[in-house]
Parts: C-alpha cells; sequence; structure tokens
C-alpha cells in the first residue's frame, strides 16, 4: 500500500503589518493604553515618562478638536504632554496630536493660553475652597503672623505686587514653599476683593493641589516659581518687620 507524506509545514516569513514594525505612530499608541493604567504618562513628544500629576491630558473629541483635559477625568484615549511651553508648542506644530489620534485634528490656534488660563482657574477654585474652609488668610499682617507663627504651609504672592513688600513677608521663612500668581487682582477675586498680593494656606490637601496646578502653571506659562531656599538668603538680614 502506498502511502503519502504529508508535506510538513513550516512557519512562513510574513511581513507584519506596518502598524507592528516599530512605527512611531503604533507606538504613541500603545504606550497610552498601556500607561492609562499605571502610576505613569509618557510625554508624547519627549518620550519621558513622569508623573501624570506633572503633566497635561488631551483628548480628542467626536468632532477630532483637541481639548486640554486638566482634570485627567474625560473618557476616551489620553493624549499626555509633559507640562512645557516648548512641548506644547512642539506637539501642536510637528503633528504629534494627529499621531496619537490616528487621524486627522482640529487644534485651537491658541492652544497655549487657553491651558493657562485653565490652569489658573484651577488654582483661584482652589484658593477659594481654601477661603471657605478657613484655610487661607491674605493681606501683609495675616500673612507675616503665619509666616513667623510656623502656620503657613504654603506662600502665594502676585507677580506685580512690590518686589520688597513680597520680600519683607518672607523674611527668615527658610524652606516654606512659595508660588506666584499673575496679577493681584486676580488673586484678590479668589478673596471677593479688588486685589490681594499676599495670602498663606495652611498645611493640607487644598495647599498641595494649589502648588500642583501652579507647578503646570509656571511650566505653561514660562512664570518659574521662586524657589523659597534661595530667596531666603536675602530675607533674614530683613527680618524683625
Amino acid at each position: 500500500m502506498k502511502t503519502t507524506r504529508l508535506a510538513e509545514t513550516r512557519p512562513t516569513n510574513r511581513r507584519r503589518p506596518t502598524s507592528e514594525q516599530g512605527d512611531p505612530n503604533a507606538e504613541d499608541a500603545g504606550d497610552t493604553e498601556h500607561e492609562e493604567r499605571g502610576p505613569l504618562r509618557r510625554c508624547a513628544v519627549t518620550r519621558v515618562r513622569l508623573p501624570k500629576e506633572e503633566m497635561i491630558r488631551f483628548v480628542i473629541s467626536p468632532d477630532g478638536v483637541v481639548i486640554p483635559d486638566l482634570s485627567a477625568r474625560l473618557p476616551g484615549r489620553g493624549i499626555w504632554l509633559s507640562a512645557r511651553a516648548d512641548v506644547l508648542e512642539t506637539a501642536r506644530t510637528r503633528g504629534a496630536f494627529a499621531r496619537a489620534a490616528r487621524g486627522r485634528v482640529v487644534i485651537h490656534p491658541d492652544l497655549t493660553h487657553l491651558v493657562e488660563d485653565g490652569l489658573l482657574r484651577r488654582m483661584m477654585d482652589v484658593a477659594g475652597l481654601a477661603r471657605r474652609a478657613g484655610q487661607i488668610v491674605c493681606g501683609f499682617a495675616k500673612v507675616r503672623e503665619w509666616v513667623v507663627g510656623g502656620r503657613a504651609g504654603l506662600v502665594i504672592q502676585a507677580a506685580d505686587g512690590s518686589p520688597d513688600e513680597r520680600k519683607r513677608v518672607l523674611s527668615g521663612a527658610r524652606d516654606l514653599p512659595v508660588t506666584v500668581v499673575p496679577t493681584a487682582s486676580g488673586l484678590g477675586a479668589a478673596f471677593g476683593r479688588d486685589h490681594v498680593v499676599h495670602a498663606a494656606m495652611l498645611h493640607g490637601e487644598l495647599a498641595r493641589r494649589f502648588r500642583i496646578e501652579s507647578e503646570r502653571f509656571a511650566g505653561l506659562s514660562g512664570r518659574t516659581s521662586p524657589n523659597s531656599a534661595e530667596r531666603s538668603a536675602g530675607r533674614c538680614e530683613q527680618a524683625g518687620t
């Protein structure tokens, strides 16, 4: 009886689809899907992983519009960027949003300022919450009292206030976190006043949230918050005010 030998089946070296061959578009999408479930996020421009609180999340609306998701709660796959103006500009001008979305997108022409305004509103919202909870004071005398008494966990100052007065209120306060907001009128709105140059917040969750938002705002706006340790060197000689 003649037997027929079955042909051996060998794996065929098939070419993988383009999306699996190290295509940067696929890499962006895959990283995003994975890192949405982890503690870190990878920046779509720099490819650096950072804690999500230090980054800005964007989503694409159903009609293809790039939407800042500052609370990181909107549905959909997120596109994460480091909170820096140059990174956002690179993403806007070099197609990072379109690559991550795998399609055409619509980008607001003034996206950076749109994000800045959103972050500033979030900062003032936190300040308003702290005011209603009795965790923040404003005015030179009250802030100075909290600084000297060690009650202040965070000092907030308006950039357009008197530089000398801003130094005096912090005299001798080494290692005290200090954040800066653009205008006294903006800070005053959180207190129902025309303008406020100095504010101090108690230690706690609200102070932590304010610092997070202020650091993201500083990165996007280029307004670097003063380092308290560096500034303290010049404060001690002004102590006693």
